[in-house]
């Protein structure tokens, strides 16, 4: 029989509290990147493969967005594959970030609140493992 930690499940639901909101935030942030990103200097693209925010914003919206999503609901439903899959998105988001910063430099208090958020979704993972 498996030893289980006190806190897994405060800690399963924590996590995929934080999870779902990052899963959110992508969402909305690629659906709003995907529809133009209007408010967004296009000169921040300048010296990246892209041209508009329509694929970054497709990649945030599917990879981080509904990656997110799936994993959040499997750690609510208790799926076996979730945490593992919670530690890979941690992984993605610092991806994701740091590919961010590389091309288009700090520009946003998300940015760096995000690499720590990336960091907590993966100790919380090992945590649960």
């Amino acid at each position: 029989m498996p030893v289980v930690k006190k806190y897994d499940k405060l800690t399963r639901y924590s996590l995929a509290i934080i999870i779902l909101v990052v899963a959110l935030n992508a969402l909305g942030g690629g659906f709003y990147g995907m529809a133009g990103a209007k408010d967004v200097p296009l000169e921040w693209l300048k010296g990246s493969p892209f041209t508009s925010y329509f694929i970054p914003g497709l990649i945030l919206f599917v990879g981080i967005g509904l990656g997110f999503l799936f994993t959040g609901v499997a750690l609510f439903r208790s799926k076996r594959w979730a945490v593992q899959g919670s530690f890979v998105c941690g992984i993605a988001l610092l991806i994701w970030i740091c590919v961010q910063l590389y091309f288009i430099g700090h520009v946003s208090l998300l940015q760096p609140v995000m690499l720590v958020v990336g960091f907590v979704i993966m100790v919380l993972s090992i945590w649960l493992t």
